[in-house]
């Protein structure tokens, strides 16, 4: 019974073994973002300005804990701004009431943006870009353009958007991008999914007619409307480029483009689709290079009937079009339900793993970050301690063969009793440019290990900063032989040739 028993164990020790090993290994370079919202979210206007800026410094410490490389935060969920704006109100959703400015004043979306990037965090700008109001019981102030201009809107379902036909609004809109983009430090703007309305209580949105009268001149009102959503998308896309051509533009799709029954390119789903119910073609956007990173909502169960995630992140992947795929995960779904031919309590394992299998997937998106924060049934310590455990570079965009310059006179140096690796920053200009240099990577390699860049487990930290801390006390002893390596990264995440320091023995 005793041998039995060990032999039992031993094979059960081997299978785990096998399965660890099997386990893709961490990426040097993944996209690791997570979504925080602020619309629905009461807990933002029940707290003042200083215990706001604690929020956002509590919710990205614990992202950044769980290896997140990138916060995409909502700074205007309806026509409104978390943000300082001559263009629109403040939100409603920061201070209770649409247009009441925070007391005392600050500005939410610089404090997070410098918050993000002290963590080595990309910073994506999210906007809902037609939404106006989110309930009928929303008021609109009498000098809001719904109500002085009311021709430019359209309302369904309780709700009021800027009408997508008008040259006017997408005018409207693409100022609003610009003003952030010129204005403030993103990494990239996002937008979401909510392009026309989506169907409500069985029926799908109707109420355009006069603009369709007005501008349609024929044409089916599918493709009309399509064509109304490509306008914005391209006229975004120019606009972001010719003012800071670095930032980047993502767009967070619904999860399903067309249904297979629909279409023979589409995916072998039967839910509601992008191109026909809120006739979005994201396709034809990354074909015609309008966007710069698509992250389809992806929220479903791996095998859900309608819209089975497993297969739809294959589908997104060939049918990338040339853009970075980054899968949007819902941490809720995920973690509540099992995997058994993972043999796995939840679904993460088996979806991390789908992810970085698939070439065009770059990295996952969690939904919403609230529940990494909140560690939902331990998802934040499963990213932390497993999935999410190394530091991860965000993919890089542009040219591959352009890099920045990189750092120089790496050096060991004494703090109050503190040792730190510290360096200089390349020169850069008075204005800003692409190959700037805005963060460091920093390499640690054992004496007698042969130093190995592409090696994630080598990277001990990513920082805008020109130093870190080794260790706390001591002379340092225990470093001799140890090989750093300090690269740049520039804003479009294109890395350097590494500055090398070995501590002398």
């Amino acid at each position: 019974m005793k041998t039995k028993t060990s032999v039992i164990s031993l094979i059960l020790l081997i299978a785990a073994a096998l399965q660890c090993a099997a386990v893709p290994a961490n990426p040097k370079r993944e996209f690791r973002g997570a979504w925080l919202h602020v619309i629905g979210q009461s807990q933002w206007q029940n707290k003042t300005p200083a215990q706001q800026r604690n929020y956002i410094v509590d919710q990205f410490d614990k992202l950044e804990d769980a290896g997140c490389n990138a916060v995409i935060f909502q700074v205007r969920p309806t026509a409104d701004a978390l943000y300082e704006s001559k263009l629109e109100p403040w939100s409603a959703w920061l201070t209770g009431k649409r247009g009441k400015a925070p007391s005392p004043a600050w500005d939410p979306m610089a404090f997070a943006i410098e918050e993000a990037h002290r963590r080595g965090m990309e910073f994506h700008a999210w906007l809902n870009p037609y939404r106006v109001t989110s309930s009928a019981k929303d008021v609109l102030p009498a000098s809001h353009a719904a109500n002085k201009e009311p021709h430019r809107f359209v309302k369904f379902n309780g709700q009021t958007f800027f009408d997508p036909a008008y040259q006017e609004n997408r005018d409207f809109i693409c100022e609003v991008i610009d003003d952030i983009t010129r204005r403030y430090d993103v990494d990239a703007i996002h937008i979401d999914d909510y392009f026309y309305p989506y169907p409500a209580n069985g029926k799908k949105f109707d109420a355009d007619q006069r603009s369709y009268s007005k501008f349609g001149k024929g044409m089916n009102k599918s493709d009309w409307r399509r064509h109304n959503v490509d306008l914005l998308i391209e006229q975004i896309h120019k606009t972001i480029k010719s003012r800071k051509p670095w930032v980047r533009f993502g767009v967070s799709p619904f999860g399903i483009w067309r249904n297979k029954s629909s279409d023979p390119r589409g995916s072998a789903s039967s839910g509601l689709q992008n191109y026909d119910d809120l006739y979005a073609d994201v396709l034809l956007w990354a074909k015609k290079g309008w966007i710069d990173y698509m992250a389809p909502q992806l929220y479903w169960n791996l095998d859900t009937k309608a819209a089975p995630s497993r297969s739809l992140a294959k589908w997104w992947n060939d049918n990338a079009n040339g853009v970075d795929v980054y899968i949007g995960q819902d941490v809720k779904r995920t973690m509540d339900v099992a995997d058994p031919k993972n043999h796995d309590r939840n679904e993460l394992d088996t979806k991390v793993r789908l992810s970085r299998s698939l070439p065009n997937v770059q990295g996952n998106v969690w939904w919403h970050g609230y529940w990494v924060t909140g560690n939902y049934k331990g998802a934040a310590d499963s990213l932390a301690l497993k999935y999410q455990s190394t530091i991860a570079l965000p993919p890089a965009y542009g040219d591959k063969s352009v890099k920045p310059a990189k750092p120089t006179g790496l050096h060991l140096e004494k703090r109050d009793g503190k040792l730190f690796l510290s360096w200089h920053a390349p020169e850069t200009g008075a204005r800003q440019k692409a190959t700037d240099p805005i963060r460091f990577v920093v390499y640690q390699f054992y004496k007698g290990e042969k130093p190995d860049a592409d090696d994630p487990q080598a990277i001990i930290a990513l920082t805008p900063y020109t130093s870190v801390l080794l260790t706390d006390i001591g002379s340092g002893d225990d470093l001799k032989g140890h090989t750093f390596y300090v690269t740049s990264l520039d804003r479009m995440n294109r890395e350097s040739a590494p500055a090398v320091y070995t501590v002398k023995n």
